[in-house]
């Protein structure tokens, strides 16, 4: 009967792990195709508005404490907020104008990486030789998306893919900044919080650009994707990730982002007629052995059983 049991919770955690990555991969797919009616910063300013008010509604609904008390855990919306949503997804968005939904996954997957390598030199946790050299893949492969030569290094694809870069590093930093600060706030009221602190700071960034709800231009594509990444990749997703964390933890969640790249591939294809090429193929797999070698001591342990230390984790998505 236990084993029964065992096996029942292990495909239901491989359904949900299975339905986070497809909302969340082809979130990158959904951008694309919205980018095309939205200002950039301020669809994504909208995007996490409403998801924000959403989640702050459910989290006021399910738990007994839905808001922030003393500067620790004021510190810890502020830096999720401005780093993590604002800052990540305005350059993902802005990324996303010059390369598309794919590409942009891909890049985005090195943001494990980049974690890891920030928390080792932030909050002095190990990283050895070996995992060094699983950082150095990781840039490698964005190298080997990017494809940079004296032909290109001014193109469009060039920068969208410098952009999508250092959103996964402000991403990166902002997870591993906010660790020191363990509060006792849960996780939906601190993702609602967070959003709606980064829609904010979004919506000025929109403002400085330039940027008017005036240029939104609201044809069906434009609703169904601001629909689908507010309410299907945003609030449903989180709402998955909740369930998950609290299953399998973070660093299994950590692998959601590398099956996130094949989903928004197929999704790129099926919706938008965008084929893979085989040089942002191989950067993936460079950039996959890069975190597989950063992460090998918490694989070996999930295989075999053995004991680790407890990984950095978040509750954001890299979408």
């Amino acid at each position: 009967m236990s084993l029964g049991t065992r096996s029942d919770t292990s495909n239901w955690n491989a359904l949900l792990f299975l339905a986070l990555a497809c909302f969340w991969g082809t979130s990158f797919v959904a951008i694309e195709a919205g980018l095309e009616y939205f200002p950039p910063v301020l669809f994504a300013g909208i995007r996490y508005a409403i998801a924000g008010v959403v989640i702050f509604g459910y989290a006021a609904w399910t738990t007994d404490r839905w808001y922030p008390r003393g500067r620790a855990e004021w510190t810890s919306v502020g830096i999720a907020g401005v780093f993590i949503i604002a800052a990540y997804h305005a350059l993902l968005y802005l990324g996303e104008m010059h390369v598309n939904g794919a590409v942009a996954a891909v890049v985005v997957s090195l943001t494990p990486v980049l974690t890891a390598v920030f928390a080792a030199v932030l909050l002095d946790e190990s990283l050895d030789a070996v995992a060094g050299l699983g950082f150095l893949l990781g840039i490698a492969g964005v190298v080997v998306v990017a494809d940079p030569n004296p032909a290109n290094l001014l193109s469009s694809n060039l920068l969208g893919i410098a952009l999508i870069f250092l959103g996964g590093v402000s991403f990166a930093a902002g997870a591993v900044l906010s660790t020191p600060f363990r509060t006792d706030l849960p996780s939906a009221p601190t993702q609602a919080w967070a959003m709606l602190v980064g829609a904010g700071v979004l919506f000025v960034g929109a403002f400085a650009r330039g940027e008017s709800p005036a240029a939104i231009e609201w044809t069906t594509t434009a609703v169904v994707s601001l629909t689908y990444l507010t309410l299907v990749s945003g609030v449903v997703g989180f709402l998955i990730y909740f369930a998950l964390h609290e299953r399998v933890g973070a660093t299994e969640i950590n692998l959601v982002g590398y099956l996130e790249p094949v989903v928004a591939s197929l999704a790129a294809w099926v919706l938008l007629g965008h084929v893979v090429d085989q040089t942002t193929l191989v950067g993936f797999l460079v950039i996959f052995a890069g975190f597989a070698l950063v992460k090998r001591d918490t694989i070996r342990a999930r295989v075999f059983g053995e004991s680790t230390p407890a990984a950095t984790g978040h509750g954001y998505d890299a979408d």
